[in-house]
């Protein structure tokens, strides 16, 4: 089944409050990763609410595009309790 930016809305709206990490390009060799938390789902973008310590900016968002050409690669941490 190919991947469509709807699907990609629909699996991020199923994580909305979790722990996410953004490795995106930003140029020929350089890649920056963020960690925050996924907050909002737009129809086009979505939002992280990144961790302070860690960057200068509160917020940052990406398209879904961004997802379906592999522009950026996001993971999930899912934290086990027992």
């Amino acid at each position: 089944m190919p991947i469509t930016l709807a699907s990609i809305k629909n699996k991020l709206d199923s994580k909305i409050g979790e722990q996410i990490t953004v490795v995106a390009q930003a140029g020929r060799k350089k890649v920056t990763r963020r960690n925050g938390i996924l907050r909002e789902t737009f129809p086009a973008i979505f939002v992280v609410e990144l961790n302070q310590e860690e960057n200068d900016f509160e917020r940052v968002s990406y398209s879904y595009a961004d997802l379906l050409t592999k522009s950026i690669e996001i993971s999930f941490d899912d934290v086990a309790t027992a």
